[in-house]
């Protein structure tokens, strides 16, 4: 019915268009479960690279989406990732406008939540925002954020053979300090991201001048709470010296607000989670496709596993969204097939972005 990718992963509807490629919903043959397979557009270098560092990533928090899995055929390359039917949280303030102060305080505090957790592994994600803060479809009830999008994560200690002289994360959302030449990465640019997410929140408005600082201007008239206002001013402060030394000391001092929804008390207001994944297209059921046959394992390249890791390819098991507990995972295997006759390009590209990983984490182990 569909095209089957690794002999795995058969390619049902598009979700969804970004610069690096594609998001389909797919079902997983191996599984058997619908998951989101993000193919990339291209395989040159720089996208590659990106995707080597966004299924590397394994973490295992609640509040943490990560890749399942990943395959390549002939010359494409995909990744497997939990379905989250919710949206983002740009799609959510698209469609409510402002959020009520309980929704942000919320929200943000599910985003430092998952920031603690990476933080912890010696991370620092790069590129907060909130296109990057994927929702379940909740409906009235507390929302369950998910923090994704890990194609430019770093770590801290993480050798760099050069300083970049660009941008890297998404202007508008990225620390003043991380716009500077030769500026190393720091977690407290994810806490100035994260502050900026909360503004936009409560104004449902983006940053226009590409630095937040007009946004962070206009947060009195946001009529929100004072206490949340200087909490996300202090998130933002344009010294990184000023903001709060960490993720934990953040979400304690939003504690203290007792703005985050709690259980039975929470009151939704007048916005809601919609579910905005379309229903399965003809000859597509909740157990896959409907004629029930097997997936056929045309030019196989490589199936990985998600593989337990931090920051340096080990990681711990993956949540699964929409099942509401975390999928198991033991060890770390990497099982590369041989290569097909006709996917030998992707085995090259794959192999080119899997030795970058290795050089970088051999230098680390010398430096």
């Amino acid at each position: 019915m569909g095209e089957v990718l690794g002999g795995r992963y058969e390619l049902v509807d598009p979700l969804g268009e970004g610069g690096a490629g594609v998001v389909w919903r797919a079902w997983d043959h191996r599984e058997r479960r619908y998951v989101a397979a993000k193919v990339l557009r291209q395989s040159d270098a720089a996208t590659l690279l990106r995707f080597v560092r966004e299924q590397a990533v394994r973490v295992e928090h609640p509040h943490v989406l990560t890749p399942l899995g990943w395959t390549g055929d002939d010359d494409r390359v995909l990744i497997a990732m939990p379905l989250v039917r919710g949206g983002s949280v740009a799609t959510l303030v698209g469609d409510h406008g402002p959020l009520p102060a309980a929704w942000v305080a919320t929200l943000l505090d599910q985003t430092l939540a998952a920031l603690e957790r990476l933080h912890a592994e010696g991370l620092v994600h790069r590129d907060v925002k909130p296109a990057n803060l994927l929702l379940d479809a909740t409906g009235v009830a507390p929302p369950r954020l998910r923090l994704a999008d890990f194609g430019i994560v770093t770590g801290v200690d993480d050798p760099r053979l050069t300083h970049v002289h660009h941008v890297v994360g998404t202007r508008g959302y990225a620390a003043p300090e991380s716009l500077r030449a030769g500026w190393d990465p720091d977690p407290r640019a994810d806490l100035y991201a994260a502050g900026l997410s909360a503004a936009e929140m409560l104004l449902g408005e983006r940053p226009t001048d590409g630095t937040g600082t007009t946004l962070l201007a206009r947060l009195s008239r946001a009529g929100a709470p004072s206490d949340l206002v200087a909490l996300i001013r202090d998130l933002c402060a344009h010294d990184p010296e000023a903001r709060y030394a960490d993720a934990t000391a953040a979400r304690a001092a939003l504690a203290r607000t007792g703005l985050v929804g709690q259980g039975a008390g929470w009151d939704a207001g007048e916005v809601e989670v919609f579910d905005q994944v379309e229903e399965l297209p003809e000859g597509w059921g909740p157990d896959g496709p409907r004629d029930a046959r097997p997936a056929e394992p045309s030019r196989p390249f490589s199936v990985l596993p998600a593989t337990p890791s931090g920051h340096s390819g080990e990681s711990a098991p993956t949540p699964v969204p929409g099942a509401g507990e975390p999928r198991p995972t033991s060890g770390s295997r990497l099982g590369v097939a041989r290569p097909a006759h006709g996917s030998r390009l992707g085995a090259v590209l794959l192999a080119i972005g899997l030795l970058l990983v290795l050089v970088a984490a051999l230098l680390a182990l010398l430096g």
